[in-house]
């Protein structure tokens, strides 16, 4: 194993940050249970490691969600104490069977999955109680039952012994944009929908009925969307839930610094141009860094000339800027005046007071896409 103080590129991973993003879901709704969501690998910071922090006592989270059927399987095998829901629910009856018996929750979101589901619960009559999410599409037109679909769905439902807790549940399109009028619009009609679809709805007796909306920009922006269960996402990791405010704006910790080292500083005359393409030209003779970093650890080819870096200097952390065309396993950026700065030197490409968002905003993407194409060949160092 290559000491961590050699390593070539790597990525710090702060669960303080993590626990102080967390404890922001709290502040802004103080009741609704928390369903804190950890797919994709926890938005590529580490599932095992994000659910330990995350299901530390006293945590108020209530539950863990995941996209798939493989997630919940390896986070039920790390016995978190906290309930697991499967954002998909599952795809066929083998899957339907795996979650009853493992006394999983999952998403009813389409009516073969009620099929499916009948069908595994037909020889079943003990077992744990279940909870079962049922999904009404509200206008995003992704996942969902139409609204005549959802009150079937919900009917048959409740008519299942088996079933004790039933969440209704719908997502938001356009809640990331609560300064746009159409967006607001839009959010606030799937609102409509989804009370009207949900309220008062005739709960059986001994089972108990509840509702979800909020993902991260319902939580942070639209408190009528909170209702009984939250489901923060991005925010938990730091990244803004908003397409014009960063997490570092928004009070939220950045939890992933990547960072690499410069490998080569060189000196590139005025007229010569740096990487592939010859997308930079010198204007200037130039002194540029070579940091060991590139697509091929995660970081995004896309990202253009002038994209921001943090550099470690005796002053502290100081900016810098991409020039020329991001490669495989490296990247060169601008090192004039920083004359302080040698070889083996520290280089931030996001975290700390550089905001993945920021990067991300500027090759036309979001963090949550940054987060989870870091590959395995960068390690990560938790504390």
């Amino acid at each position: 194993m290559v000491e961590p103080n050699r390593r070539r590129a790597w990525a710090d991973i702060d669960l303080g940050a993590l626990r102080a993003n967390l404890a922001r879901v709290r502040d802004c709704n103080s009741q609704s249970r928390i369903t804190a969501i950890i797919k994709a690998n926890a938005y590529g910071h580490g599932l095992t490691r994000v659910a330990a922090a995350l299901g530390q006592d006293g945590s108020p989270v209530d539950c863990f969600g995941v996209a798939t059927v493989d997630e919940a399987t390896v986070l039920h095998g790390l016995g978190t104490g906290r309930r697991i829901l499967v954002l998909q629910g599952f795809a066929n009856l083998e899957q339907a069977r795996y979650l009853v018996e493992a006394g999983l929750e999952f998403v009813i979101h389409a009516d073969y999955q009620l099929a499916l589901l009948k069908r595994a619960l037909r020889d079943r009559s003990g077992g744990r109680p279940l909870t079962v999410w049922l999904k009404l599409d509200t206008g995003m037109h992704r996942l969902g039952l139409n609204s005549d679909e959802f009150r079937d769905a919900l009917g048959s439902l409740q008519a299942l012994p088996q079933v004790s807790r039933i969440v209704l549940m719908s997502h938001l399109a356009c809640a990331d944009d609560p300064g746009d009028e159409a967006a607001v619009a839009m959010t606030r009609l799937q609102l409509d929908r989804f009370h009207s679809a949900c309220s008062a709805p005739d709960a059986s007796p001994g089972m108990e009925i509840s509702r979800s909306l909020a993902a991260s920009a319902g939580v942070m922006a639209w408190p009528a969307t909170h209702f009984e269960y939250l489901r923060p996402g991005i925010m938990l990791y730091g990244g803004s839930p908003f397409t014009h405010k960063t997490g570092l704006e928004l009070g939220l910790q950045p939890v992933m610094n990547l960072r690499a080292r410069l490998i080569a500083i060189k000196t590139v005359a005025a007229g010569d141009s740096v990487g592939y393409g010859a997308t930079y030209t010198c204007d200037k003779a130039t002194r540029i860094g070579v940091v060991s970093i590139g697509y091929g650890d995660g970081y995004p080819r896309k990202a253009p000339n002038d994209t921001p870096v943090l550099v470690q200097t005796p002053r502290g952390l100081q900016r810098s800027r991409l020039i020329g065309r991001v490669s495989m396993d490296m990247l060169t950026i601008d090192l004039d005046g920083f004359d302080d700065v040698e070889v083996g030197g520290e280089v931030v490409l996001w975290g700390d007071t550089l905001a993945a968002d920021e990067i991300a905003g500027l090759i036309g993407t979001i963090s949550y896409e940054l987060f989870c194409q870091v590959t395995d060949r960068v390690p990560f160092n938790y504390y």
